[in-house]
């Protein structure tokens, strides 16, 4: 037999067994940790993705309480100004009295009030048909009252505008 064809076969499978056991050794072959690693990034990916739910939830409330506060905000722009009010009306003038407004006494005020309309912006954005049905929670004894007028009235009020809203109300009977 020919010592050199041997020869070489040998070597290679000393080296073929030499590197298996090597690479056993230096853990080429540890499956259970790279499964056990993988799933503690599954867990920390899972974790980072509710974060993240939870994050964007959080900022569509705060979007939406951000745009409520500017909404309540815009609501008083327009400052009240008592001495233009007592000057064109003859009298103290509260603001978001809604007695100003002709056709409203104290206890019309009071259901409006019980019906979170409290003040003149408010008013102004409620419809006639809301109005109506707020006259109509107190009773019969409010049905007599037209409240057509009420909406624009207290538009007026809440924008400053005494003059305008004293000329409207000489020319209305009873807030019609």
């Amino acid at each position: 037999m020919n010592w050199c064809i041997l020869i070489p076969l040998l070597v290679g499978a000393i080296c073929a067994i030499l590197g298996y056991l090597l690479g056993k050794l230096l853990g080429g072959g540890n499956h259970e940790d790279c499964n056990e690693k993988i799933g503690k990034l599954q867990t920390k990916l899972d974790a980072c993705i509710l974060s993240k739910r939870s994050l964007e939830n959080d900022l569509e409330s705060t979007k939406a309480s951000l745009t409520s506060s500017l909404a309540s905000a815009s609501a008083t722009l327009i400052p009240f100004d008592a001495a233009a009010a007592k000057a064109v009306f003859g009298k103290k003038v509260k603001e978001n009295d809604l007695t100003i407004v002709e056709g409203i006494g104290p206890k019309i005020q009071e259901l409006f009030h019980n019906q979170d309309v409290k003040t003149w912006k408010a008013l102004s954005e409620c419809t006639v048909d809301k109005c109506q049905t707020v006259l109509n929670s107190g009773g019969d004894r409010f049905k007599m009252h037209n409240p057509g007028t009420w909406p624009e009235q207290a538009k007026m009020a809440y924008e400053g505008n005494w003059k305008q809203l004293l000329k409207w109300q000489d020319e209305l009977d009873g807030g019609k």
